[in-house]
C-alpha cells in the first residue's frame, strides 16, 4: 500500500486544530450566504482580487484599478489570465497535476519570457529562476524533477489529511523547487487555489487566500525558507501560517466585504 505522505504533516503540533479553525471560517462564510446564492460574478471578483494580490506579492506595481481595466504589467496580466481557466483546471489537479501546473505557467508567463519556455520545466542547461527573493538556492534540475514527480504521484493517491494541508504543501514545494524559468510564485499560489477548490475547502472560489499571503508578505519568503531548511519545524510553521492565510482569505472575500 502506498504511504500517505500528507497525513503525518497534518498531525504536527497545532496543525490539525488550526486547519479545522480555518475550514470553519470558510464554512461560516459559505453557510451564511448559501452556496446557491454565490453567482459567477462573485467568483470572478474573488479571483480578480486574488490575482492582483498574487501579482503584487511577485513584485507587480499594478493597482487594482489597472488590473480591472486590463492595462497592468505582465505579472498582473499573467495572474489574471490564470484566473480565467482556474475553475476548469481545478477538477484535474488531483489526476493530472503536472499538466495543470504547466498550463498555469503557460498562462502566467505569456509576457515574461520567450514562447518556447511556456509550460516547459527547466533543465540543467537553464539558469535557475529566483522570483521569490530571500529563498535558499533552488535545487538542481535533477532533484527538482525527482521531487516534482513524487509530489504529483502523491497528489493522485488517497490521503486522510485536510485539503488545506495538501494545498499548502503543494504551494511550498512549487515555490521551493522553482520548476519553471519564470512565474514560479504565481504558479505556486494558483496551484494552491486550485486545490482549495478541488478538495472542497472553497468549491466556489469566493475566498481570497492570495490576499492573505499578501497581507502577511513580510513572513512569506522567510516561512518558505524555513519550510525548506528547518525540517518538520519549518513545515509545521508554514502549515500554521497557511491556515491563518485561509482564514484571512475568508475575511477578505467579496461575500464578507459586502455584508
Amino acid at each position: 500500500m502506498s504511504r500517505d505522505v500528507f497525513e503525518p504533516l497534518a498531525g504536527l503540533e497545532g496543525v490539525g486544530s488550526a486547519a479545522r479553525a480555518a475550514r470553519d471560517a470558510v464554512d461560516v462564510l459559505l453557510r451564511d450566504r448559501g452556496l446557491r446564492r454565490v453567482g459567477s460574478d462573485v467568483t470572478a471578483e474573488a479571483l480578480l482580487l486574488g490575482a492582483h494580490a498574487s501579482a503584487v506579492l511577485a513584485g507587480s506595481p499594478a493597482t487594482l484599478d489597472e488590473v480591472r481595466r486590463g492595462v497592468a504589467d505582465g505579472l498582473a496580466s499573467g495572474a489574471v489570465r490564470m484566473t480565467g481557466e482556474l475553475m476548469g483546471l481545478a477538477p484535474r489537479v488531483d489526476t493530472n497535476p503536472v499538466q495543470v501546473w504547466t498550463r498555469l505557467h503557460q498562462l502566467a508567463a505569456v509576457d515574461l519570457g520567450p514562447d518556447e519556455e511556456l509550460g516547459h520545466l527547466r533543465t540543467s542547461r537553464e539558469p535557475v529562476p529566483d522570483d521569490i527573493p530571500g529563498l535558499p538556492p533552488a535545487p538542481s534540475a535533477e532533484e527538482m524533477w525527482e521531487r516534482l514527480s513524487a509530489l504529483a504521484q502523491n497528489l493522485t493517491r488517497p490521503t486522510a489529511a485536510p485539503g488545506l494541508v495538501v494545498a499548502a504543501v503543494v504551494h511550498a514545494e512549487l515555490a521551493i523547487l522553482r520548476p519553471f524559468p519564470t512565474a514560479n510564485g504565481l504558479v505556486a499560489r494558483a496551484a494552491e487555489r486550485c486545490l482549495l477548490v478541488a478538495r472542497g475547502i472553497d468549491p466556489v472560489a469566493v475566498t481570497v487566500p492570495e490576499v492573505g499571503h499578501c497581507e502577511l508578505a513580510s513572513s512569506y519568503a522567510p516561512a518558505l525558507g524555513d519550510y525548506a531548511a528547518r525540517g518538520l519545524t519549518g513545515v509545521r510553521d508554514w502549515l500554521l501560517r497557511s491556515c491563518e492565510v485561509v482564514s484571512l482569505g475568508a475575511e477578505r472575500s467579496p461575500l464578507a466585504v459586502s455584508d
